[in-house]
């Protein structure tokens, strides 16, 4: 039986190959990794569903290209964690004293840390991997929210994005082998988990996660990553039978113009003339994104001015710079611009001078490129990069930019001057064999992730 497809046309012309069920953890909105395959999976002709979540009172829906896009409401409260009676019971003398003797909050964690610690001791020795249903049961939730809905799709393939749903993609293609019906699924890792900052200032919340992706990792059919540096670190924590394949942060491109097609003007937003140096950073705003530097830079800086292409989650960081700066004297020189679709991201960027990435030395910013380094690459700006380890080698490298000290106010100021002094020289590195601008695409990513879904779902299979 050939189901009908999901999208305008495209795909019913080619026939469908098989469904694709995606699943991301978010609301989908603000996740141009998770749109960006959904899109182009549908391109490629396949019926292509992405189910995501939100704390919503009813599910939303809407079409992206291609695909058809279902956010459902996530089930549950959050769960407080099993515990033997010994360990409940002094959980609960902390919470006490907490709140009837007034405890400050800092011997209020001194408190806590055993109790969380020896939890994570207890159902680690005990109950092994499977210890995350003890230290992290809130990822049932995510079961709750998708299972049925997975399961009445009845999919070919099932793509889990990120830590999360590698689980919940799993469980679903074992309901589904058990009822006779073989599921492939991939295992979309989006970061290194051992160097994501906690979710929760607890102990069991890395332990539990961790537990859960070793428990689920090595049943994917197919592992797909950001770097080939992290897919080193899967393939050999997960003892995983192939080598994940490598599907870069790249971003879509317009056909005929390099930049994306005809450019949006930054500056004209910020209300400034080409004469008047412009850094930009686009992405999320937090402490570890490093833009409490750039903002102490501007007073060694005179005349520079900065563009904060931000989402609205980040908002309350956003006012701590700008108070920050106006402490400074400097806040009449910070522009705060909200986020633009992500194929318009490049052509936004373009009239920039500088692309900024201040990050603080994190592991999970030490082994990829980020989705701005390419954003950046592609508006064909100088970037200044902090000194973590694979953007700081591949910007020395093809000489698109300058490297600096992470965190360090003085040395950024230096790079910035840097650029700022010779731009040509910085952007004719884009024309150079070194930079690998035409595989810094989401075209050519697509490609790659469309070889291993065409791998295991046989165009037979799918027809079948």
């Amino acid at each position: 039986m050939t189901r009908e497809a999901t999208a305008g046309g495209r795909p019913a012309e080619r026939g469908i190959r098989g469904r694709v069920v995606m699943l991301v953890d978010n609301g989908v909105e603000g996740d141009s990794r998770v749109q960006k395959v959904a899109r182009s999976a549908a391109d490629a002709g396949w019926d292509t569903i992405l189910l995501g979540c939100a704390p919503l009172d009813a599910p939303r829906s809407w079409r992206l290209g291609g695909a058809q896009v279902r956010v459902l409401p996530l089930a549950g409260a959050r769960t407080s964690g099993g515990a033997p009676a010994g360990l409940r019971r002094l959980a609960g003398l902390r919470r006490w004293l907490l709140v009837r003797g007034g405890l400050p909050l800092r011997m209020a964690r001194l408190l806590r840390r055993p109790v969380e610690h020896a939890q994570v001791w207890f159902w680690s020795a005990v109950k092994g991997d499977r210890a995350w249903r003890w230290l992290e049961p809130g990822l049932w939730n995510y079961e709750r929210t998708f299972a049925a809905a997975i399961d009445e799709l009845a999919p070919d393939l099932i793509h889990g994005h990120d830590f999360r749903m590698v689980g919940v993609a799993v469980r679903a293609a074992q309901r589904a082998r058990a009822a006779g019906r073989r599921v492939a699924v991939v295992w979309d890792a989006h970061e290194y988990l051992p160097g994501v900052k906690p979710g929760r200032d607890n102990a069991r919340w890395l332990p539990g996660h961790r537990a859960y992706v070793r428990e689920y990792a090595p049943l994917a059919d197919a592992v797909v990553t950001v770097s080939e540096t992290l897919a080193d670190l899967l393939w050999r924590e997960h003892h995983l039978a192939e080598r994940p394949a490598v599907v870069l942060n790249a971003p879509v491109l317009s056909a005929g113009s390099p930049a994306g097609g005809a450019a949006l003007d930054l500056r004209r937003m910020c209300g400034l003339d080409r004469s008047t140096p412009l850094m930009v950073y686009a992405g999320m705003v937090a402490p570890h994104r490093g833009l409490d530097t750039v903002v102490a830079a501007l007073p060694l800086l005179p005349g520079v001015h900065l563009a904060l292409v931000v989402h609205e989650r980040s908002m309350l960081q956003v006012r701590r710079l700008v108070d920050a700066a106006a402490r400074l004297g400097v806040a009449d020189r910070v522009h705060v611009r909200p986020f633009v679709p992500h194929e318009q991201v490049v052509r936004l960027l373009g009239s920039a001078d500088v692309g900024l990435i201040p990050v603080h030395r994190w592991p999970n910013y030490e082994i990829a490129l980020s989705t701005k380094f390419f954003e950046y690459s592609h508006a064909r700006l100088p970037i200044v990069v902090s000194d973590v380890k694979t953007m700081a080698d591949t910007v020395r490298a093809t000489g698109q930019g300058e490297v600096f000290r992470a965190q360090d106010v003085t040395d950024f100021a230096r790079a910035v001057r840097a650029v700022l002094a010779d731009p040509g020289r910085y952007r004719a590195a884009y024309d150079r064999p070194e930079c690998l601008l035409p595989t810094w695409t989401w075209q050519a990513q697509a490609e790659v992730l469309d070889a291993v879904y065409r791998r295991l779902v046989p165009t037979a299979r799918a027809e079948a």
